[in-house]
């Protein structure tokens, strides 16, 4: 075996960091209020103790505007304070601190945005459901100084990585997707000119980064249905981005509202996801309607992004941190072995926190079976994997077990 990489420090622009793993930045839903809580602090200092490099809150909106949920993150100056509280707390630890940065879009509703949802193009947002606005001009250059804006409190808030969000549908990314921009302007068109928005926020994001504080961006190989970008378009974004001058990409796949389970890959669990949904009319029509037909079932198998992140890798030269399907030792080496500087993880320390330290010990794989139970529940409640938890009601072992043998059917089938 190659000698190994995995627990070699790392730096990334003025940021080192112990070993090469990154919690990523899979949300949480403990905010309530849309601050940090006690159960926030818990769950990341239990990743960070259990020995990851840095560790990534998940999903601060850089306006009330950008809020999806009710217990997300809402980066403002009157929790600077608490923020700064947590990030004290990561430090003592020897692990690094990373706040994700970005805006819902049109994946909003009145009632939480405050106002109504805004995107690339006006449309209707099925989920919520909602009118959505096309932003003005004025709107769109604002926005851009709101993302540098909450770098400046991202620094206060003793961070040492912010991570920006341009993928997955969210709303730099519906400025880049053909499938949500349909603007005439300047700010649509061919992909040079949907570019444009996110090299405004960019821009403003690294004046205010000055240096002191590394910029990653999260951007998307493939949008992941036919409509919207592929491999080319997102080489040629990520080439963009390193022109621009970032410290790092965190290359993944996927959008929200039309191919949710290409970001994360394997089955939804329906019956769970709806256990928790407290509005009825929606929870009855998922369950008993259209929840298979709006959520595809996409094929999970171990570092199911590499083979785009590879071609990624042969264009551009800047840092890039591998997500997607990091559950073993073997698989993590294999990533840092082609050129990627570090690896992040969500599902893995949801299973176990402590598995970097396991890594360390001896431990070649965590015990995550991909049934996505902490995915389907954790838009409505919090995020936990199911074997931690004492309490599920009939219904979900059941779910849990049928998404197992339907797996393990499909690997001995392969």
């Amino acid at each position: 075996m190659s000698e190994s990489l995995l627990f070699t420090p790392v730096t990334i622009g003025p940021v080192t960091l112990r070993n090469r793993t990154i919690r990523s930045a899979a949300f949480e839903d403990m905010c309530p209020d849309n601050r940090p809580s006690e159960q926030l602090r818990n769950y990341h200092m239990s990743v960070c103790r259990g020995g990851v490099g840095m560790t990534t809150i998940a999903y601060a909106a850089v306006t009330r505007s950008g809020l999806s949920f009710d217990k997300q993150l809402w980066l403002r100056p009157e929790i600077v304070g608490e923020l700064r509280a947590l990030t004290d707390e990561i430090h003592s630890t020897g692990a690094k601190a990373s706040i994700q940065l970005g805006h819902c879009g049109n994946m909003s509703h009145p009632s939480t945005a405050g106002q109504i949802p805004i995107s690339a193009s006006t449309g209707f947002n099925i989920y919520s459901p909602t009118l959505v606005r096309g932003m003005r001009d004025e709107e769109i250059r604002q926005m851009a100084i709101e993302f540098g804006n909450a770098v400046r409190l991202a620094k206060d808030s003793g961070f040492d990585c912010v991570e920006i969000h341009a993928g997955h549908g969210y709303l730099i990314s519906q400025f880049l997707s053909p499938y949500t921009n349909h603007r005439k302007d300047r700010w649509g068109g061919p992909l040079e000119r949907r570019m444009d928005f996110m090299r405004l926020c960019i821009e403003e994001v690294l004046r205010a980064a000055n240096g002191e504080i590394a910029v990653v961006v999260k951007t998307n190989m493939r949008d992941g249905f036919r409509g919207g970008n592929d491999l080319p378009e997102g080489i040629r974004i990520a080439q963009e981005l390193e022109t621009l001058g970032v410290d790092g990409l965190v290359l993944t796949g996927g959008f929200v509202s039309r191919a949710p389970m290409y970001v994360m890959r394997g089955e939804m669990p329906i019956q769970t996801m709806t256990h928790y949904m407290d509005c009825w009319w929606l929870k009855y029509g998922v369950r008993y309607g259209g929840g298979q037909m709006m959520i595809k079932n996409e094929p999970y198998h171990d570092l199911y992004f590499l083979e785009d992140a590879l071609e990624v890798r042969k264009s551009v030269k800047l840092p890039l941190i591998y997500v997607g399907g990091c559950v073993s030792r073997s698989g993590i080496e294999h990533v840092l072995h082609n050129g990627f500087c570090a690896v992040q993880m969500a599902r893995a320390l949801v299973n176990e926190p402590d598995f970097v330290n396991r890594m360390a010990e001896g431990e070649e794989r965590c015990g995550c079976d991909h049934v996505n139970y902490c995915i389907a529940r954790m838009y409505s409640i919090d995020m936990k994997c199911h074997k931690h938890c004492t309490d599920l009601p009939p219904r979900i072992q059941r779910e849990i077990e049928d998404i197992k043998r339907r797996a393990e059917k499909r690997e001995k089938k392969n």
